[in-house]
C-alpha cells in the first residue's frame, strides 16, 4: 500500500524561563511591549504533523512518501527521517526560505510566548500529487494533514479530480479556515480525522450535522484523549476503542499524529478497522510516554505484550503477525 502524507514539516525550539512572564508586563505599557528573557534551557525537536506521521509509520515498518516544502537547512532532518523508513524524495526544497519553525518560551506557571514561522511550508501549494504518483507507480491513499491552507485545498481537489482516495486531517487549521474551505477539505474523504474539540468546531463552521458529515465521508474517526477513539460511518455500526493507559506522562505533542500513523500502518498491513485503531492508540501511548514527537521507539516484544494487556491475546497475535 503506497501512502503519501502531505502537511507540515517543522522544528520546535522550546525554551524554559524560571520566572513569571506576567511579572514582566506593565499594565499601562502594553502598547509598547519590549521583553527579553534569560532562559534556562533550549530543546530543539523535530516535528511537523506530516513528518511525525511518517516517522510513526516507519517505526511500524511501513515506508511512506513525505510531501511538503522545506528549506536548505533540512539536510540533517532529512537524514534522520530516511533512517527511520521515510521516503523524502518528493519533499520540495525552497531556495529562499527556511524550514518552518516553532519557537516557544514557557515560564514556571506554564504561561507561554510563542511564534510560528511558516517559511518554506508556504511553497507546498506549488506541489502537484500526480507527478509523484506517476514516479512511484500510483498512490493508494493521500493523507492531507495540517499545513499550508492553500496547499491543503489544492491537494484535496486534486485527489477528487484524479480519483486518489484521501484522508482529511485538518486539525488546528480548522480554526483558521472558514466554513466553505472546510467543506471543500472534507467532501469525498475516505477517512476524516479530528479530535473531540475539532469535531464540534467542524460542525459549527460548516453548518453541517453529524449525519450530513457522515454522508460526505467514508468514516469519521474522532480521538477522545484518554477515553480512546470513536469511528463512525453511514454504513456500519460505531466502533469505540479504549486508550492504552500510560505508565508515565511525557510531552503530549505528537500523540495524535501517532494515532494516525498506527491506523495507517494497520490499514497498510491488512488489519481491520478496529485493530488498526487499537494499533494507533498503542503507538500514541508510546509517544505520550516520551518527550518529543519523534523520540520514541517500538521494541516489538514489549510493544506486543503491552498490546495484549490492553486488548487481549487475540488482538496482540494479529498485530504481532504484521509487525516487522
Amino acid at each position: 500500500m503506497q501512502i503519501a502524507v502531505t502537511g507540515s514539516i517543522a522544528t520546535d525550539h522550546l525554551m524554559s524561563y524560571s520566572g513569571k512572564i506576567a511579572e514582566q508586563l506593565i499594565a499601562d505599557q502594553l502598547e509598547q511591549v519590549s521583553l527579553s528573557f534569560l532562559v534556562d534551557g533550549l530543546q530543539v525537536r523535530r516535528g511537523g504533523i506530516a513528518a511525525n506521521i511518517t516517522f510513526g509509520l516507519g517505526k511500524l515498518g511501513v515506508s511512506s512518501l513525505l510531501v511538503d516544502a522545506v528549506g536548505e537547512d533540512f539536510a540533517e532532518y532529512r537524514a534522520w527521517l530516511e533512517r527511520h523508513g521515510v521516503d523524502t524524495t518528493h519533499v520540495h526544497t525552497s531556495s529562499t526560505a527556511h524550514t518552518a519553525r516553532f519557537t516557544c518560551t514557557t515560564d514556571q506557571d506554564q504561561n507561554q510566548i510563542a511564534s510560528f514561522y511558516p517559511g518554506a511550508m508556504s511553497e507546498a501549494r506549488e506541489i502537484e500529487i500526480k507527478p509523484i504518483a506517476d514516479k512511484v507507480g500510483g498512490v493508494d491513499l493521500v493523507t492531507i494533514s495540517a499545513g499550508d491552507p492553500e496547499a491543503m485545498l489544492r491537494h484535496t481537489q486534486e485527489c477528487r479530480d484524479r480519483g486518489y482516495p484521501f484522508l482529511a486531517d485538518p486539525s488546528q487549521q480548522l480554526a483558521l479556515m472558514d466554513g466553505e474551505q472546510i467543506r471543500k477539505l472534507v467532501d469525498g474523504a475516505k477517512y476524516l480525522f479530528t479530535n473531540e474539540y475539532e469535531h464540534s468546531l467542524l460542525l459549527q463552521k460548516t453548518g453541517w450535522s453529524d449525519d450530513e458529515v457522515l454522508g460526505k465521508v467514508g468514516m469519521w474517526v474522532t480521538t477522545l484523549g484518554d477515553q480512546g477513539v470513536r469511528i463512525e460511518s453511514k454504513t456500519a455500526e460505531t466502533i469505540e476503542v479504549s486508550a492504552v493507559k500510560p505508565k508515565q506522562i511525557g510531552d503530549p505533542t505528537g500523540a495524535g499524529d501517532a494515532v494516525r500513523a498506527g491506523f495507517l500502518a494497520g490499514q497498510a498491513k491488512g488489519l481491520d478497522l478496529e485493530r488498526s485503531i487499537q494499533l494507533g492508540c498503542a503507538l500514541a501511548t508510546t509517544s505520550l510516554e516520551t518527550d518529543g514527537p519523534q523520540e520514541y521507539d517500538v521494541e516489538k516484544g514489549s510493544f506486543v505484550a503491552r498490546f495484549a494487556e490492553a486488548y487481549g491475546d487475540t488482538a496482540a497475535a494479529d498485530v504481532d503477525s504484521v509487525l516487522r
